[in-house]
């Protein structure tokens, strides 16, 4: 396929994302499916230009005067991927499965539109909705850092310490330009592709296969890291899902001491038996959605409390989620994180420690909800950002990058170059 029939399918695609409210990974799915004929390389060309144009929806609609899918794709291609004016004309001419053509007006509009006299919002490609929001937690960067979640992320891996090391997991991805990350000490990085590019597909790389690494942003290696495990204690991992910082910890901890992950959700649970296994994580016992836990109160060293949210801090992942969010919905997961949290004191021993995670940016979310649970809950305080760090082991230059709220930590693209995440240590007197 040429650039054109790409085109022409990203369009058909995000359309039925659109009308239809369906996740793009499945409108994807569906669509390689029913169009057999196309190659893994068309697939992958044609979901970039669907997530790109999703990424930046708001600002692409704004440039060409036009929010329909057509318009949106092609103001993406001619902005985004630098194939204005003349470039994009000439080459949806080349194929007959080609969209209709930017017209000279849509052209002009594009070449003329500039950004930076376009309403806040629009700029930071977030809902209108959600500026204020992020405002109350940035300030008056909040435009770059709604700009930076818009943006392709890196491929981020972590290497498991209970089966190979980093320098070991660097050497065997050298052909793919894999790095050391700038805070985990576990952390490996393969930058942002641009245009057609793809990344590579390293599950299927022997080191991988042999549970030498994960993948597993640097972010969230960093929310397990500010656990602050030591080897022998006890950790439960209430929601845990797939398991990806249930693994994070165990090989933290050496595999020494237990880490017990449950989570409420069988479906999000079911990948961690294959990983445990493949990681070699031999202190991890997974609890069965909805198990009892009454044996557990009041003995855990920490809960982990990895929360459902609004993922407002993936949008360079998700930028479907971005679009369907609504305040409704966010004043649902406040409500069940309230739950949560008020579940988890029960597990703590004295002296032990709450890890409120989730990957928002929302201050209802995050820093809101700590100051209600310190309010109800005389016993508990947030650990200082340098403790935290200090428990964990990373060093100055993450409290540097990262946002300071007070009773937790910010990550997020523009500032630490990762998801965007909220990190809570809660410790019980």
């Amino acid at each position: 396929m040429k650039l054109g029939g790409r085109t022409a399918a990203a369009i058909e695609v995000l359309t039925e994302v659109e009308g239809r409210h369906r996740p793009v990974s499945e409108s994807l799915k569906d669509w390689g499916v029913a169009h057999r004929f196309a190659g893994s390389g068309d697939r992958a060309v044609i979901g970039n230009i669907v997530y790109d144009a999703l990424r930046w929806r708001a600002s692409s609609a704004w440039m060409i005067g036009d929010d329909a899918p057509r318009s949106v794709v092609l103001a993406m291609l001619s902005h985004r991927w630098h194939l204005g004016g003349d470039s994009l004309a000439a080459l949806l001419a080349e194929d007959t499965h080609s969209p209709e053509a930017l017209s000279p007006s849509e052209s002009e509009r594009l070449a003329q539109a500039d950004l930076a006299t376009a309403p806040r919002a629009v700029r930071a490609d977030v809902p209108e909705w959600a500026g204020g929001h992020f405002e109350r937690v940035f300030g008056e960067s909040w435009i770059e850092e709604g700009a930076a979640l818009a943006l392709r992320p890196p491929l981020d891996m972590r290497a498991n310490r209970l089966r190979s090391s980093r320098d070991k997991v660097v050497g065997a991805l050298a052909k793919f330009g894999a790095t050391a990350t700038a805070y985990s000490p576990d952390g490996l990085r393969i930058a942002p592709t641009s245009g057609p590019g793809r990344h590579p597909n390293v599950q299927v790389e022997p080191a991988f296969v042999k549970g030498a690494f994960e993948i597993q942003d640097e972010g969230s290696q960093i929310a397990a890291l500010l656990v602050g495990a030591r080897a022998g204690e006890r950790i439960l991992d209430l929601c845990a899902g797939a398991g990806g910082k249930s693994l994070a910890l165990a090989s933290i901890m050496s595999n020494k001491g237990q880490v017990i992950a449950t989570d409420s959700d069988r479906a999000r649970l079911a990948p961690i038996f294959e990983r445990v296994k493949r990681a070699g994580a031999h202190n991890i016992e997974v609890r069965e959605a909805r198990a009892p836990l009454e044996d557990l109160s009041g003995r855990m060293d920490a809960v982990v409390i990895d929360a459902p949210c609004t993922g407002s801090g993936i949008w360079r992942r998700r930028p479907d989620s971005k679009w369907r969010l609504t305040e409704r919905a966010l004043g649902n997961r406040v409500g069940e994180q309230k739950a949560l949290l008020a579940d988890a004191v029960r597990y703590v021993k004295p002296g032990g420690r709450i890890v409120y995670i989730t990957c928002s940016l929302l201050p209802e979310e995050d820093a809101d909800q700590v100051t209600a649970f310190l309010a109800a809950n005389s016993d508990f305080h947030a650990v200082s950002f340098a403790d935290a760090l200090h428990a964990a082991g990373t060093g100055a230059p993450l409290e540097k990058a990262a946002l300071d709220t007070g009773n937790g930590i910010v990550l997020s693209p523009a500032r630490t170059g990762t998801d965007g995440f909220f990190i809570s240590v809660l410790r019980r007197a």
